[in-house]
């Protein structure tokens, strides 16, 4: 047991998962700190955890990490579902300087391993990206879409450090849209309505990738010393919008985009919806992620493919989890 590690947004969706996921299974483990800016409540702790309150925008990160020995940084803290008024000055100080606070105290702390969790949303919503997106894809984050531009962001900061500080290994996951008993996002929201709304001339395709996947990387990450490298993570296969449709047995209503464009530019005005016209693009042109270099060089084989990812999901709905 030779790995202390310490997990940022540890209190999240995917990082209570992996700090549940971790303690079952600590391998090489020796210590376990699971980080978030609010405090974790008693009922969802985990035995040989230690809890820590930590926000990584504080300038005494670093000390922290060197206090606790940190070997492994697992950096999960972003800001996913920022509210119906997200604030860009917040969300780029948690999600892009918050990063950089971290990176920098993992340089100071001699921090030997930073695994993060970055998004599909990198490569961008654009016409012309290829129909499947490989790792040496340009990543275009697009600027109206404050989480796919810090993603971008955050990942040209990585590639600095690599260039910069080879001695801190990095192991990058690029996630595609994650599904599981609890997920609730902007994504599970289009499956809420009595209708399924679609757009003409599109297919909308979606590659998903089940929760529990996404912490199996993570952790074959954490135990396995040599792991490096840049991964998309997804399942198996696409399922367009419409077939989304037709296994929840919903209607599917194809609306022309300039339409939708439209009727999102008053509502928006009249404070109805904080999305706007460009929310169309977000539909339009979802990057579909290939993951052949996670399963051929990474080694890891996702246990779900996008078709079994979304079964799941619903039959977890009608259960009620």
């Amino acid at each position: 047991m030779d790995k202390n590690v310490f997990i940022t947004g540890a209190g999240g969706y995917i990082g209570s998962l992996t700090v549940a996921a971790l303690a079952e299974n600590r391998g090489s483990v020796n210590r376990i700190m699971a980080g978030d800016i609010r405090p974790a409540a008693e009922n969802r702790r985990h035995a040989g955890v230690q809890y820590l309150t930590a926000d990584i925008r504080d300038p005494g990160l670093g000390a922290l990490f060197r206090e606790h020995q940190v070997d492994v940084v697992v950096h999960l803290a972003a800001v996913v579902n920022p509210g119906k008024k997200p604030d860009p000055v917040f969300l780029h100080a948690v999600e892009v300087e918050g990063t950089r606070n971290v990176l920098k105290a993992c340089l100071s702390a001699a921090v030997r391993k930073f695994i993060y969790t970055s998004s599909g949303a990198a490569y961008g919503y654009y016409s012309d990206n290829p129909e499947w997106l490989t790792e040496d894809d340009l990543l275009r984050g697009n600027p109206e879409f404050p989480y796919s531009d810090h993603k971008r962001q955050v990942e040209e900061m990585l590639a600095e450090h690599r260039r910069a500080h080879p001695e801190l290994k990095q192991l990058i996951f690029r996630c595609c849209t994650i599904l599981g008993a609890t997920a609730k996002n902007q994504i599970t929201d289009l499956f809420d309505a009595k209708r399924v709304l679609g757009l003409t001339g599109c297919e909308i395709p979606f590659v998903l990738i089940w929760d529990m996947d996404v912490v199996g990387a993570i952790l074959k990450g954490i135990l396995e010393e040599d792991s490096s490298g840049i991964y998309n993570v997804a399942g198996d296969g696409i399922l367009s919008m419409k077939e989304m449709a037709g296994i929840m047995g919903k209607p599917y209503v194809a609306v022309p985009p300039g339409l939708i464009k439209g009727a999102l530019w008053v509502m928006k005005k009249l404070g109805v919806t904080q999305y706007g016209p460009e929310q169309v693009n977000f539909l339009r042109y979802r990057p579909v992620l290939s993951n052949r270099r996670l399963k051929d060089a990474f080694g890891y084989t996702p246990q779900k493919t996008t078709r079994e990812v979304f079964q799941f999901f619903l039959e977890c709905r009608e259960s009620g989890g």
